[in-house]
């Protein structure tokens, strides 16, 4: 079994990536699909974050905790030690529990920052540039450049993660270069 990583920046085209393995039947282990449940099924991070963060009843408002989080880098790290026991947790359950598959796909977007690398055979890093990210992310979350230039001023460089990555998918020339790659990724595989 090979446990290939994929990371990028936000709105680089992971989801693209994903979204394609998925449909060709790969198992893809989603990160962010593990934080949103440490927020909202688990329940002792629910309560370190609403401690921590002072949010109150109900559920956790998670808009209201990316304003907070991508303003404040202690605050940020702060989530990050609540929710990423649980995400690493429960890949490493993924993994295990799926030892016979022949290719395992981690979509981590933070694999870098987190220090993730050690879960990982390989690292794709799907690549685009950074104005181009702007734009998309602007577009995608109908934001403001600021706010589109402080979220992705949280994350590693993309530019850092090309360099760091195994493989590069490079999502400037359009979906069909995309599955191009992707295919040729697995093919190779």
């Amino acid at each position: 079994m090979e446990v290939i990583g994929i990371t990028g920046s936000i709105a680089t085209g992971k989801s693209t990536v994903t979204n394609y393995l998925k449909n060709k039947g790969y198992l893809v282990v989603d990160s962010d699909k593990l934080a949103y449940d440490a927020l909202t099924i688990d329940y002792n991070c629910i309560k370190l974050t609403k401690e921590r963060f002072d949010l109150g009843n109900g559920s956790i408002d998670r808009k209201a905790l990316g304003q907070i989080i991508f303003n404040d880098k202690q605050a940020k790290l702060d989530l990050e030690e609540i929710i990423h026991p649980y995400v690493i947790n429960e890949i490493k359950k993924q993994i295990n529990n799926n030892q016979n598959e022949k290719i395992i796909f981690l979509d981590i977007p933070l694999l870098f920052e987190s220090k993730l690398e050690y879960l990982c055979d390989k690292i794709i890093v799907v690549y685009l540039n950074e104005q181009e990210e702007i734009k998309r992310l602007m577009k995608r979350d109908n934001i403001g450049e600021t706010y589109a230039k402080t979220i992705i001023s949280n994350q590693m460089s993309i530019e850092e993660k090309k360099v760091r990555a195994d493989i590069v998918l490079d999502n400037s020339q359009g979906i069909e270069y995309l599955y191009d790659q992707i295919e040729k990724l697995l093919k190779g595989s």
